[in-house]
């Protein structure tokens, strides 16, 4: 996008009169060591007002308070963002190398799940078997079985549970 030069006087100006105050507000809203920075947000709130040089209102006060309005609301959006989005964790955070004892802890765990499920009961065993060993969905363990969707869905919660409360005690 071509801009004229009074554009761009425009927007220096802009930036110069209210850069610096609108990066200390948003040094407030953002939290240290988010994704998204407040120098960040101050360039997203220029992106802006440039996009919309039209509706922005005249006159340096009302400007000033648009520009306030624009980087309030992208403050919030990148905090709903942050809440909605997992934890993330860098590689250097993230221990890859194998447990010292991978064999044994592999073993372990197999025998502790055979032991779960042993323990499940004929009912809950078949439908996990059909679920998670065969792959079928619930309404076609529902049909295999002749049960309804709902009880399908029961017995493999509560095998699960089990299960899962078994792999965890050890």
């Amino acid at each position: 996008m071509a801009t004229s030069p009074d554009i761009e006087a425009h927007m220096r100006e802009l930036h110069l009169a209210n850069g610096g105050a609108l990066l200390h507000y948003l040094r407030r809203l953002t939290p240290p060591g988010s994704s998204c920075t407040a120098e960040d947000l101050v360039q997203e709130t220029m992106v802006r007002a440039w996009r919309n040089l039209d509706q922005m209102p005249s006159g340096p006060e009302p400007q000033r308070r648009w520009l306030f309005k624009v980087a309030r609301r992208l403050a919030i959006d990148a905090y709903r963002k942050r809440q909605t989005r997992p934890v993330e964790v860098g590689l250097a955070e993230a221990d890859l190398s194998p447990p010292v004892n991978a064999a044994a802890e592999t073993a372990i765990a197999s025998l502790t799940l055979r032991r779960a499920v042993g323990e499940l009961g004929p009912a809950q065993r078949s439908v996990l078997l059909e679920l998670y060993v065969k792959g079928h969905s619930a309404g076609e363990v529902a049909d295999r079985l002749g049960l309804p969707v709902g009880t399908v869905k029961s017995r493999a919660h509560y095998g699960v549970r089990h299960v899962r409360r078994a792999l965890m005690s050890g």
